[in-house]
């Protein structure tokens, strides 16, 4: 490739191997007492621990332990994410409705006392025929009144996510040996600003969101360590931490 392009001898450097591992590189933490969400269309939810959890909790929870940088393990459990809203976005545009994100964003915020939900990994809502159909129906097998309305859905999708991060957190605050004492959300996730209040309240710890483009700087930064420009991934971190615009979310009483 340096010959057909002409650039000639050019320094090759291995970054992080893996969009998340790069991401979690980027993540703006002050110490090791932190879980991260990257947040898009599917969420990745996990800690960085210095060894894999190879337990039979683990295993029965379906955790995965995947490489990281500097020789950590990244101890995740894949959600999914926005999926669920962008499908049902789908489905309003054949029927006419077209939603900007701001405007999804309003009817959320209008309707915030909508607490319907479902568990957004239950394996029928992969690829249904239709989203909201589903949703209708797993509310229904479980007691609940379902949505009615396209606001309704998306309070429910939210408030399904926001559910099952919670559970997450907690599943992972039992499998690894120290506190975990802020979120970390970053990816384009961490602009939904709504979500991230309601995580912070569900969690009752800090949420700390951004930045979005965190699989980018991850990456560039680790290029920065092999040439010698920082130490190690706590320097890369702290120099994130001020570089980029974050937003920190307290835990609300409600």
């Amino acid at each position: 490739m340096a010959e057909e392009t002409g650039l000639g001898k050019v320094p090759v450097v291995a970054v992080a191997g893996h969009d998340t591992a790069s991401a979690v590189l980027a993540v703006p933490a002050e110490n090791p007492n932190f879980a991260y969400l990257s947040s898009g269309t599917w969420s990745l939810m996990g800690v960085e621990t210095e060894t894999p959890v190879l337990t039979e909790d683990s295993f029965e929870k379906n955790f995965t332990n995947e490489g990281g940088i500097e020789g950590t393990t990244r101890f995740l459990k894949n959600i999914t994410g926005m999926w669920l809203l962008e499908q049902c976005r789908k489905e309003w545009e054949k029927e006419g409705r077209k939603y900007t994100y701001a405007e999804i964003m309003d009817m959320a915020v209008k309707n915030e006392g909508v607490k319907t939900c479902v568990n957004p990994d239950d394996p029928r809502l992969a690829n249904p025929v239709s989203m909201t159909n589903m949703i209708s129906q797993i509310c229904v097998e479980n007691g609940m009144v379902p949505p009615t309305t396209d606001a309704e859905y998306i309070c429910c999708i939210f408030e399904s996510l926001v559910r099952r991060y919670a559970e997450v957190i907690d599943m992972l605050s039992g499998m690894v040996s120290f506190p975990i004492e802020k979120l970390h959300i970053i990816g384009g996730g961490s602009q939904n600003e709504l979500i991230n209040q309601m995580t912070a309240n569900a969690l009752g710890i800090p949420v700390v969101a951004g930045p979005s483009e965190a699989t980018a700087i991850g990456n560039c930064m680790m290029q920065a360590k092999a040439a010698g420009l920082v130490k190690d991934r706590w320097e890369i971190r702290k120099i994130i931490a001020t570089a980029f615009a974050v937003k920190t979310f307290m835990p609300e009483k409600g």
